[in-house]
């Protein structure tokens, strides 16, 4: 019986990403046989039975591959204690199958999204290796300097964290489309707030090959094989 690493394991048993097994591993949230571990590095196999707060877990046979227009005010999370909109409630009534998002839009931005039960596609599709740009619309209260899209553009550090665009396209003073191959948590708002600039409207509008046209705010699709292959061949 062939045995495979436990967060690869989770991964596809659609629990979360490889990174994001790794934490509940760490977080003592997950059971082989029983036993408690917290140390990464440990094998499975089919015959053993792994548990994530106590619900055992199966590698799943059908995957899923959504592209969702997350419309503002809505959570990317599994649950939320403030009881806000879940972008995972737009699809729950169809798609009874657990999906997790990969990446994820901050509770004021809109815009694609995807969610899976392939562990191996959220780690493609998010790790900066893997080169893929994501394009913003990005709306300020303010004009837009070019200095401060020219300082973005060579990488700047705010707080100990460096960012860095790839390219851009003004679309007017206030209204530029920024595209990221990495994009840290809530990246654009940190760098416009470090140039005293007020976001008015952050809207994700492609990933990679993949963009939100057609796709009316609050709905969603299926990515076509031809999309999946495309991020899978990189």
């Amino acid at each position: 019986m062939d045995r495979i690493r436990l967060q690869l394991f989770m991964a596809r048993s659609g629990a979360g990403s490889r990174r994001k097994c790794e934490e509940f591993i760490a977080e003592g949230r997950v059971r082989i046989n029983g036993r408690r571990v917290t140390a990464q590095g440990s094998k499975v196999s089919e015959e053993d039975q792994i548990t994530l707060d106590g619900k055992i877990l199966h590698q799943v046979k059908k995957k899923v591959y959504l592209a969702v227009h997350k419309p503002t005010r809505y959570i990317c999370s599994n649950s939320d204690d403030q009881d806000r909109p879940l972008t995972s409630d737009l699809f729950k009534d169809v798609v009874n199958i657990r999906l997790f998002h990969v990446g994820r839009l901050d509770f004021l931005s809109s815009g694609l999204i995807f969610y899976t039960n392939d562990g191996e596609f959220s780690r493609l599709v998010s790790h900066p290796s893997s080169g893929i740009e994501k394009v913003y619309s990005v709306e300020s209260k303010n004009e837009i300097p070019d200095a401060v899209l020219e300082s973005y553009l060579k990488g700047i550090t705010v707080e100990g964290v460096k960012y860095k665009l790839k390219n851009y396209s003004r679309k007017s003073v206030n209204n530029v489309l920024f595209t990221l191959e990495e994009g840290k948590n809530r990246e654009i708002r940190h760098v416009f707030s470090h140039f005293h600039l007020t976001v008015k409207r952050i809207h994700r509008v492609r990933i990679g090959i993949v963009t939100i046209r057609g796709i009316p705010p609050g709905a969603y699709r299926f990515l076509s094989q031809k999309e999946i292959m495309w991020f899978k061949k990189l």
